[in-house]
């Protein structure tokens, strides 16, 4: 997926993790224990989005062998210690004033920024879904059966799909698969109704999707095994009319060029 404006990363931040690094790594010593040979220093930066935009609050922090000591949360304004250890290094950053009106200004640069690219590339990304109906087993008026109704291929995820039988909605025999990821930004998720058909009953898949400007709708029909039979007969032959008629074209082809030689 390509984007007009790339993903900001925090650039003040970056300034207090490498301060932090250089200042842990300078101490051999820890609260009175040597420094292991094998550490592992993590930075998260997190941005929390309420309702939009309208609360947006950043939180950055600071995680040394799996232990939080030191977290910037934008709602206080300034660095706090979360454990002993990270004392020294909260007082040391609050002290940079430069540092510190960077990280603030993160709120803005940062968060507010990466919200726009995001809700241009993936918020008002929309994808429209396709539909298909198909019962479980060869259909038998009469008979319980199953059918199918597979919606794929959209995005994003908020989907509504209903079964309708003769324009009433059905609720009762609906069961529904969880929503499925493609892998590749889409989704795809199949709604079952179990139902016994009757002659001239008309089943309705009905889809909502944020991607139409109307539900998309498919319908399936009951038909008698004679009915169907004469459908699929009908097909046949015409299918094989045009196989013949397509073959009656290649031979006329055929038996003019050798008149012409």
């Amino acid at each position: 997926m390509s984007w007009k404006k790339a993903l900001r990363i925090p650039s003040g931040l970056r300034v207090a993790t490498v301060t932090l690094m250089l200042a842990m790594l300078s101490t051999p010593v820890a609260e009175g224990r040597d420094s292991p040979e094998d550490f592992v220093f993590q930075f998260k930066g997190l941005c929390y989005f309420t309702n939009g935009t309208e609360r947006v609050r950043l939180v950055t922090r600071y995680i040394y062998n799996r232990e939080e000591f030191l977290r910037f949360d934008s709602a206080v304004g300034e660095y706090r210690a979360v454990t002993p250890q990270g004392r020294s290094d909260a007082e040391h950053l609050n002290s940079q004033k430069d540092v510190l009106e960077r990280t603030r200004a993160e709120l803005d640069t940062v968060c507010m920024h990466n919200y726009e690219v995001a809700y241009r590339g993936i918020l008002q990304r929309r994808v429209e879904p396709t539909v298909t109906i198909s019962p479980s087993r060869t259909e038998a008026l009469n008979h319980h059966n199953l059918l199918v109704c597979s919606v794929t291929d959209f995005y994003p995820g908020q989907i509504k799909v209903r079964w309708f039988r003769n324009n009433q909605e059905e609720t009762v025999g609906v069961v529904s698969t969880p929503l499925i990821r493609n892998g590749d930004w889409t989704f795809q998720i199949l709604v079952m109704l179990e139902m016994t058909p009757q002659r001239g009953d008309v089943y309705t898949c009905h889809v909502e999707h944020p991607s139409l400007q109307s539900p998309i709708t498919v319908e399936w029909r009951a038909q008698s095994e004679s009915a169907q039979s004469k459908m699929l007969s009908g097909i046949g032959g015409f299918v094989l009319g045009l196989i013949f008629f397509g073959l009656g074209l290649i031979i006329r082809q055929r038996s003019q060029k050798g008149l012409l030689h």
